[in-house]
């Protein structure tokens, strides 16, 4: 019970810097708008880039940071907003958390 009581209040210190981070990132906001759109579904970086229109480079900087660019702490990964799955040495797929669902939602409100 008690793990449980950790991990809902990690999400709420988690909120402010999630909105932030996809307020100030439009790659960052598309990317968890179109998983949200897929969602349950899970997609490859490369499909990602392309229905964000941009190139796979900044999705992975968006989704797990890079240097100066996509700060790590404000990566969807870091901040919870989306989940990793990998399969074998070079697969990896992305989909979109409960709590990054939430995000969206809370951000369509405003």
């Amino acid at each position: 019970m008690h793990r449980k009581e950790e991990v809902v209040s990690s999400l709420e210190l988690k909120k402010p810097l999630a909105v932030r981070a996809l307020r100030r990132s439009n790659v960052r906001k598309r990317i968890a708008e179109y998983l949200f759109d897929i969602s349950p579904s899970y997609s490859y970086t490369s499909d990602i880039a392309y229905h964000v229109r941009t190139t796979p480079s900044n999705v992975i900087g968006a989704i797990r940071g890079m240097q100066t660019r996509y700060k790590e702490e404000e990566s969807l990964l870091n901040l919870g907003i989306i989940t990793e799955k990998s399969y074998g040495n070079n697969i990896r797929l992305y989909g979109i958390t409960p709590f990054g669902k939430e995000m969206l939602k809370t951000m369509k409100e405003r």
